[in-house]
């Protein structure tokens, strides 16, 4: 009897433990939450604003910024508003497709293992991963 307490016992502590931990899945506190990126080689960064409810993402933002201060947007590879060069331009327009495709799919799949890099948008990929690491440290 004392044998199959103690065993009784022993596993319901253990399944209790991966109960809490919820088998390997992390908890995270409700609240928005911001993360950033280091300086690339440029020194633009990147920047995650990620919104948690019940323990789900439920919106991300990501955003990367120009040495300069200003966002890469619809502008970002432009020279004085102009397109001067129609490749250095699609390629950077490609970056700021990926970054919003980056977000879209973090919601969507839950999991930042699962999001995939955009071919060309590697180094805002890596930005991305950076800033929403750093938002999540702060949701523990």
């Amino acid at each position: 009897m004392k044998n199959r307490l103690c065993t009784f016992l022993f596993i319901t502590l253990i399944l209790g433990a991966f109960g809490i931990s919820g088998c390997g899945k992390e908890i995270y506190r409700d609240g928005t939450y911001t993360g950033t990126s280091s300086l690339d080689d440029t020194g633009a960064y990147g920047e995650v604003h990620l919104t948690i409810a019940a323990g789900k993402i439920r919106q991300c933002r990501f955003v990367t910024w120009q040495k300069n201060g200003t966002i890469k947007d619809e502008d970002y590879g432009k020279v004085n508003g102009e397109i001067s060069n129609q490749d250095f331009y699609e390629k950077a327009q490609l970056a700021v497709r990926a970054m919003e495709r980056y977000a879209v799919q973090y919601v969507e799949v839950q999991d930042l293992k699962k999001v995939d890099a955009v071919s060309g948008a590697t180094i805002a990929y890596h930005q991305f991963i950076e800033a929403v690491e750093q938002a999540l440290e702060k949701a523990h």
